[in-house]
């Protein structure tokens, strides 16, 4: 019988503003590491919303059971030796830091990852009318206008994505997977 060494997983968490590129830069990071032949999982906010967490609204205690339920699914597939790549706002630190602690006690990497980009540039973006919407009166909530985001305060790595491109924001984390020797 011969044991075969399984591939060692980890969550990648991309935090910031909507329209920061966090699900852009998670495109191009598992495309990379798909066409490398890596096992990888996209955990997409907007999707996980509409599935796992259909039903929850934007007030806090909603946002935490969404990021909670994201977290611990992460955990599982990257403990199972998926890297598992999370482009979710996560709005709150203590939210962040439960799902750092799950990772952590279960002895699977989690590398948080802050798109930091400032809220002017992800306004002009506004990939998805967010900031339009809200400009109008048509929304209320928006993370980083009139709902609190919280930086994260010492993340594995912090992208600038107003002056680099969604490519060298996602080779800056594939450079940080392989230099904690997680590919």
């Amino acid at each position: 019988m011969t044991t075969t060494a399984r591939a060692q997983g980890a969550t990648v968490w991309l935090t910031g503003l909507p329209s920061a590129g966090k699900t852009t830069i998670a495109q191009h990071l598992s495309d990379r590491l798909r066409a490398e032949g890596h096992r990888v999982e996209v955990l997409d906010g907007d999707e996980v919303r509409r599935f796992l967490s259909a039903g929850l609204g934007f007030s806090r205690e909603d946002r935490n059971t969404n990021v909670q339920r994201i977290g611990l699914v992460s955990e599982v597939l990257a403990r199972n030796g998926v890297l598992s790549v999370v482009p979710v706002i996560a709005p709150y630190a203590d939210s962040r830091e439960a799902v750092r602690k799950r990772h952590e006690a279960s002895g699977t990497p989690y590398i948080e990852v802050h798109v930091a980009t400032p809220v002017e540039v992800c306004s002009e973006r506004d990939v998805k009318g967010l900031y339009a919407r809200q400009a109008a009166g048509a929304l209320t909530g928006l993370t980083g206008v009139d709902d609190p985001y919280e930086p994260p305060t010492d993340p594995a790595l912090t992208l600038p994505t107003q002056t680099q491109s969604p490519q060298e924001s996602a080779d800056a984390v594939y450079a940080v997977l392989a230099e904690r020797g997680l590919l």
